[in-house]
């Protein structure tokens, strides 16, 4: 069993990287992962030996709190009690900042003449007294401060460390000082010590980092603006048909089956399909197609999508969460929750950064104490280096970036299941695509129907067929059957049906047995397939499906069967191969046929006459060869290659065997989705460099110079107070960095 859950507490990866691992240690629990930047837990366990209230206590027992995002939340987002909450804590997080920031302001002037060695006759003298600056710091050091503290404390009760430690440990290494100097200065001025006192560094710093969190927290919040839009697209009601009568309602209320009623201009409440009436349909909010869509007595309508013109009334079939709106935003949450695999550079870091960074702080306060003597140069060094060693920005560097693209991917028509799927997209060479449904509108129309006997028997051959084909669900089998009806040829009983899966099918219909498929199938059942081979290669020449039909082990018909390409099927297969990607086709069709159709749309290779149960196979030969691949399709018989491929993509109007066995779903069905993929791809991966290497370097550099390492040459020192600021603010770039991504626009395949 899996779940979600929404996480509180957390300040830095390291926080984190705590949290999985509490969560994995519960017995019963298989996976877990922690999304810092989401704020989410993805956990899958064994319900026969633990349960939610089990890992939720373990978590708590961390330190941290976790609630379940199963139910309503998943589809309706936060619910108002949290929202109250997290309302609560920014508000009072910005009258610590307004507090911290006036004390520290006032300290920073009364410091002056210390920093300065100048007499500064417009700063009063009893603003530099110790005493008073040892009061004004008091409450920002322990009421600004005390969430450091608490959780600084939390973690070393489970032999861990955070950034909260580090913090905690910098500026009480100021304040513990200064707090000395303040006492005793006589003792320090023995000692050939100046008593100067920081109670400035450790106001500021503590007002920086939360400033910085401020900042974050908002920007954070951002990055699940496409949840949120989603969220909003929603009907607040309905009207429904009850006994008689058109009654508003709450969308909550509707249930499956209930008749709604949709005048124009008003959003679809839920999942259904149209019973009376005639409209167009706005659906570019959940499918990306800006063209109205035409909708008649039998079509399917969307929850939360736009009629516009016309009324009418439709009969719910999924409702709440079972809507294509709510699975969507599920799916989009848990995408955002997941990890990409280069992410798990940035976690093994973080892993032992905190540790390691106190470590330093040790040893640089030895080494300047010992060597120089100085305990001012010491005290300054050790705690700029705690202060700006925060691994948040490592830790926000992949989530924030994961976050924003699902969310565009969404906005888009595009659904991400996971990170994974992100990332393995921009790395993709192949592209293979299927014929029908892919390529193809998926719609066939019979155009040929020849007998060997001339129009005689033709009507009593198309019975037999269309008889036999009426029990298929295959999408040619649905052409043969509508041309018949077209005909006004009454079917007849069947029996004995048998559909040989990449063949054809067969039954018995007034005792005779007819058999239609392909003409390989026909060949090694035996039948003589000449008598029409003429016909059969001209059709095919001509890109058309061709199906024989025999009665009783003979040849005496043939079906010629079209599908309409999709319009932007050779504009797309041509911008893929200027991304110096290889489109292939992979069809059950025979190839003639495929080559007429991939000549159309500019495909130069072709895999053709491959059965369902190949086509994984083809896909995993393509694998072999060094290729990442990945695989289009939108049928029962393309999800084992889905599967199959390093990125399964599935055409959204497909089965949902299919979507569920593929990595990115495309709504609308349309191909342009394919490209827009691949690019978000690619600019979701540079932004999540982008982001590593900024975090990397202001760790990478900072460190050493803070620790002073520029001293002996240049005689410069970082003061903590820059280092607070560098780290607040260096998390806050990298999430405003992310953001960037939300102005990513697709580019035309044409």
């Amino acid at each position: 069993m899996d779940t979600t859950l929404r996480l509180r507490g957390m300040s830095c990866a390291a926080c984190a990287n705590r949290v999985e691992q509490v969560i994995r240690a519960v017995p019963g629990v298989e996976a877990c992962s922690v999304n810092f930047g989401a704020e989410q837990a993805t956990v899958i366990y064994d319900p026969q030996r633990t349960d939610l209230e089990i890992i939720q206590d373990a978590v708590s027992e961390a330190g941290y709190s976790a609630f379940s995002l199963q139910g309503s939340e998943m589809v309706t987002g936060e619910d108002d009690a949290e929202k109250a909450t997290r309302l609560a804590e920014l508000r009072h997080l910005q009258r610590k900042v307004v507090l911290g920031g006036t004390i520290g302001t006032l300290l920073m002037i009364g410091s002056l003449p210390m920093m300065t060695g100048l007499s500064l006759p417009l700063i009063p003298a009893w603003l530099s007294n110790p005493w008073l600056q040892l009061v004004l710091t008091a409450p920002v050091q322990f009421w600004c401060g005390n969430r450091f503290y608490s959780n600084a404390w939390k973690a070393f009760k489970h032999h861990a460390a955070t950034m909260d430690t580090l913090i905690a440990l910098g500026t009480s290494a100021a304040y513990a000082y200064s707090v000395f100097a303040t006492l005793f200065p006589t003792f320090l001025m023995n000692q050939g010590l100046m008593p100067e006192v920081y109670y400035e560094t450790s106001a500021i710093v503590i007002t920086l980092i939360l400033l910085g969190r401020l900042f974050e927290n908002r920007a954070r919040g951002q990055t699940s603006e496409a949840i949120r839009t989603l969220i909003g697209l929603q009907a607040r009601d309905a009207r429904i048909i009850r006994d008689g009568q058109e009654v508003a309602v709450p969308i909550q209320s509707v249930q499956i089956g209930d008749v709604v009623v949709v005048r124009p201009g008003e959003k679809i409440p839920v999942d259904g399909d149209v019973v009376t009436g005639r409209s167009t349909v706005d659906e570019s909010m959940i499918t990306g197609e800006s063209a109205p869509i035409d909708k008649q007595p039998g079509d399917e309508v969307i929850g939360a999508t736009l009629n516009k013109t016309g009324s009418f009334q439709f009969r719910a079939t999924r409702v709440g969460k079972d809507t294509m709106l709510a699975q969507i935003v599920k799916l989009v949450q848990q995408a955002q929750g997941s990890k990409a695999p280069i992410q798990r550079l940035a976690d093994r870091v973080t892993g032992w950064f905190v540790p390691a960074v106190i470590a330093i702080a040790i040893l640089t306060f030895i080494l300047w104490f010992n060597l120089m003597g100085n305990l001012t140069l010491a005290l300054v060094t050790t705690v700029g280096v705690l202060i700006i060693a925060c691994p948040c920005a490592l830790g926000l560097a992949t989530p924030t970036s994961v976050m924003v693209g699902t969310g565009k991917g969404a906005e888009n028509g595009i659904l991400i299941k996971g990170a994974e799927s992100l990332e393995m997209a921009h790395n993709l060479q192949t592209i293979v695509l299927d014929k029908t449904g892919t390529l193809t509108q998926g719609r066939p129309t019979v155009t040929d129907f020849m007998t060997t006997t001339g129009t005689a028997n033709e009507l009593r051959l198309l019975q037999l067929a269309a008889s036999v084909e009426r029990n298929s669900e295959h999408p040619l089998a649905e052409a043969a059957v509508r041309y018949a009806q077209s005909q006004d040829v009454e079917l007849a009983p069947v029996e004995a049906f048998e559909a040989i899966v990449g063949s054809g099918v067969q039954g018995i219909v007034s005792q005779r047995l007819i058999q239609i498929g392909t003409q390989r199938w026909m060949q090694e059942l035996g039948i003589d397939t000449q008598s029409l081979q003429h016909d059969k290669s001209r059709l095919e020449s001509l890109g058309k499906t061709v199906i024989l039909i025999a009665v009783d082990g003979e040849v005496q018909a043939l079906m010629g069967i079209s599908d309409a390409l999709k319009p932007s099927s050779a504009a797309t297969v041509r911008a893929l191969q200027r991304m110096k990607l290889e489109v292939i086709m992979l069809t059950g069709d025979n190839r003639q046929t495929a080559e007429a159709i991939a000549r159309e749309v500019g495909i130069r290779r072709v895999f053709a006459e491959v059965r369902p149960d190949q086509k994984a196979a083809k896909v995993a030969e393509l694998q072999r060869g060094g290729n990442v691949v990945a695989m289009v399709g939108d049928g029962i018989n393309d999800a084992p290659a889905l599967a199959q491929a390093d990125v399964g993509i599935a055409i959204g109007t497909g089965t949902d065997v299919a979507i569920a066995a593929s990595d990115i779903t495309l709504i609308s069905g349309d191909l342009q989705g394919i490209i827009t993929a691949i690019e978000l791809s690619r600019a979701t991966m540079r932004n999540i460099r982008q982001n590593l290497f900024f975090a990397f370097i202001y760790n990478v550099a900072g460190i050493p110079i803070a620790a002073g390492i520029l001293f002996p040459v240049f005689g410069w020192l970082l003061s903590p107070i820059v280092a607070g600021g560098a780290m607040a603010f260096s998390s806050v770039s990298v999430v405003t960095n992310a953001l960037r991504l939300r102005n990513f626009q697709p580019k035309t395949a044409l």
